[in-house]
């Protein structure tokens, strides 16, 4: 008994391939700030000394936030994410 092959897959358009490689959202629930911090500062962490009003800009340019939020509440989560991140720091 002979078996029915598949067709061969078409090869992907310069399209698909584009889509392939764009980055996927980094967080969906925008909301939640410490996990937008943390994120960022372990994809980048260059970011880790930027003071709350420089992190507001860059957290909405690079596309972790939808629109500027508030500083106060990027200082805490800055704040809780250090924490993680050196826990030293929060204990002196």
């Amino acid at each position: 008994m002979h078996k029915k092959r598949r067709p061969p897959k078409a090869a992907l358009t310069m399209r698909e391939r584009i889509k392939m490689l764009a980055p996927a959202p980094i967080v969906h629930d925008p909301p939640c700030l410490l996990a937008t911090v943390r994120q960022l500062y372990s994809r980048l962490p260059e970011t880790y000394y930027r003071e709350p009003w420089e992190l507001q800009h860059m957290l909405y340019s690079l596309g972790y936030t939808d629109g500027l939020a508030e500083e106060a509440e990027i200082a805490a989560a800055i704040e809780v994410a250090r924490t993680d991140f050196d826990p030293e720091a929060g204990a002196a």
